[in-house]
């Protein structure tokens, strides 16, 4: 696999974003990201194009692994926003399940528990 589809792949699950999600978004075939992976091929601009703009990254990025658009201080909170989504994964997968008003309960909660740790 080049290193473009593999930021892709980590980019996809990072997003929770599927593969036949990416292909229809971008208007192709589901088997041309699967062959493009396969053969570790790069692929056209325009196509890598589309995908960068599904993924919400710089085609740079997907190319070379360098992203030059983003501040410090963006990359620092995408950082700890990853470090927390890998930190609470499990929690945020029961959480995906629950109906509205148990996840209404769990944000009260949260709040309430918050509320007790700051008046200590």
């Amino acid at each position: 696999m080049s290193n473009f589809w593999e930021r892709v792949v980590d980019e996809l699950d990072y997003l929770g974003i599927t593969r036949t999600y990416l292909a229809t978004t971008c208007n192709f075939s589901l088997t041309n990201i699967g062959q493009g992976i396969k053969l570790g091929s790069t692929p056209s601009a325009e196509t890598a194009v589309k995908i960068a703009q599904v993924l919400g990254v710089s085609v740079e990025y997907l190319v070379n692994g360098t992203e030059t658009t983003k501040s410090p201080s963006q990359k620092e909170t995408e950082q700890k926003q990853l470090r927390l989504y890998r930190k609470y994964h499990d929690l945020i997968e029961k959480c995906e399940n629950l109906d509205s008003d148990k996840i209404q309960l769990m944000e009260q909660l949260a709040e309430n528990l918050e509320k007790k740790d700051c008046d200590k």
